[in-house]
């Protein structure tokens, strides 16, 4: 038997995962019916109505920027508190350009493709536990996608309408590459963190991650993770693991340095998505992380990584 690779964004103790989710902030997610409706879908066939919508427009597309083979038919039982009938399938964070309108979110929305050209069977797609304000671009698909030796998952693909947050694209036909088990988490997006976007009121206590401290700060950097960032012993990242992100910023006359974090936010709730803490008020460029520090829980570290800081 096949020892499955889970990628961990997050968690104290090397617990048992829920693809790229601890299920320690997995425990504690919504246990009601209404909420679950609100952030997770089983349903297999696309209810969206078609609205015209492009998937570009005003200098942005709708794209899937990555797709991470998380969990290969092992997710635990506490799967059932994200989807109903969850545990025992595979598991694939998928992350996207913009934020999505929970509202149009159906799992039969996508489509995966192995290696041998075989459909997979979805069963559940889902936000939790990255239900933060700004977060809701990463979504949890769950079913049976394919083997990790013998024909691993190779192709995620929008196949239903699901329509950007603020209702201006559609991500059908969107497709990507999946990322297999074995490499390690790398960045995927990084955009300058607003507080003046509004929180859905999806999550819950338990999926809302901490804030950069108030004195000193000046500007955040939201970053996101392919998959799962723990340091190899299993513990969650902190201050010190912060301070080697580096940040290259740009001042109003042009010139470039480089600056350190003076904090690390968005801790704590188990998702994919690190605040770092700038103490400048200059143009975020680019953020870049060394290797070696974070791995998943295979102790798969991470290469070398870095991405350009995005507008919103």
């Amino acid at each position: 038997m096949t020892r499955a690779k889970v990628k961990n964004p997050c968690g104290k103790m090397r617990l048992t995962m829920v693809a790229g989710l601890t299920i320690s902030a997995a425990m504690y997610l919504a246990t009601t019916s209404s909420v679950l409706a609100e952030v997770s879908s089983r349903e297999l066939n696309d209810t969206t109505v078609d609205a015209g919508l492009p998937r570009a427009a005003d200098g942005r597309s709708a794209e899937l920027l990555s797709a991470f083979f998380g969990l290969d038919d092992t997710l635990p039982f506490t799967a059932n508190r994200i989807c109903r009938r969850g545990a025992g399938l595979d598991g694939m964070p998928v992350i996207f350009s913009t934020e999505i309108d929970h509202t149009t979110l159906q799992a039969g929305d996508f489509q995966v493709t192995t290696q041998s050209g075989r459909v997979g069977s979805m069963h559940c797609a889902s936000f939790l536990p990255a239900t933060d304000a700004g977060e809701l671009r990463t979504l949890l698909l769950i079913g049976d996608f394919g083997d990790a030796d013998t024909d691993p998952p190779a192709r995620v693909e929008i196949v239903g309408h699901l329509y950007s947050i603020d209702g201006t694209l559609d991500f059908r036909g969107a497709s990507v590459s999946v990322t297999p088990l074995e490499p390690g988490p790398t960045l995927v997006l990084a955009e300058v963190f607003s507080p003046e976007i509004p929180d859905e009121g999806l999550g819950i206590r338990r999926t809302a991650g901490s804030s950069c401290p108030e004195a000193g700060v000046l500007q955040a950097v939201r970053v996101v993770w392919a998959g799962g960032v723990t340091l190899e012993d299993g513990s969650e990242p902190g201050q010190e693991e912060g301070a080697l992100y580096q940040v290259t910023v740009q001042a109003a006359d042009g010139t470039q340095r480089i600056v350190t974090p003076v904090a690390l936010a968005d801790l704590g709730d188990g998702d994919n998505n690190h605040l770092l803490c700038l103490d400048t008020a200059d143009t975020p460029i680019s953020v870049s992380f060394p290797a070696g520090v974070l791995a998943d829980p295979n102790d798969d570290v991470n290469p070398a990584s870095s991405v350009e800081v995005t507008l919103r």
